[in-house]
């Protein structure tokens, strides 16, 4: 047969014992049957023509299999390990980066970005209720100068802080591992 092609599926031992016995009450192997239900059920369907096929997904295209030097392996499982994700996750965190020209933030560090904004979140309620109380009533007891002023310097170290996380994941993603100069 020119253009044919091999069907084949898993079933249970229960439904292949079933269907044996049905093929052999209709004198038909059961690679036979099996071809004429095909046939019927695209019979009945309406299906003549051979549309674009679709493109499978084929399992082997899944995995990809990278050769690295041993220094850059070296490389590999040292920012890996700093950002807490096994190597290969990491290598496909990289090129999904690459592919979609993203700057992939690992989970840590997405989670350490959420506690921050978190307590600047916390601030700003405090400040609000702050200002609140000034408005209403002068005599309420707020916070003073030095109270004022701390909330300040937490808020400007969380911008620091959440500034250098974001700079240095950028240039992580970008330029890789930095050598060190002696």
């Amino acid at each position: 047969m020119t253009g044919s092609t091999h069907l084949s599926t898993w079933i249970s031992n229960e439904a292949k014992q079933r269907f044996a016995a049905a093929a052999a009450r209709q004198r038909l192997s059961e690679s036979a049957l099996l071809k004429r239900l095909v046939e019927q059920m695209l019979a009945s369907a309406g299906i003549d023509d051979v549309a674009e096929p679709v493109a499978a997904l084929d399992p082997r295209d899944a995995r990809v299999t990278v050769r690295l030097v041993p220094e850059d392996r070296a490389l590999l499982r040292e920012r890996a390990a700093a950002r807490s994700m096994p190597a290969a996750t990491y290598v496909s965190a990289l090129v999904r980066s690459h592919l979609r020209r993203l700057a992939p933030l690992p989970d840590r560090e997405l989670s350490s970005l959420q506690a921050a904004v978190r307590e600047l979140a916390a601030i700003g309620r405090n400040l609000s209720t702050m200002t609140r109380l000034l408005q209403q009533d002068a005599r309420q007891a707020v916070p003073g100068r030095p109270e004022v002023l701390a909330m300040l310097r937490v808020c400007e170290a969380l911008r620091d802080h959440i500034r250098a996380l974001i700079k240095a994941n950028l240039i992580s993603w970008d330029i890789g591992h930095a050598e060190q100069s002696h």
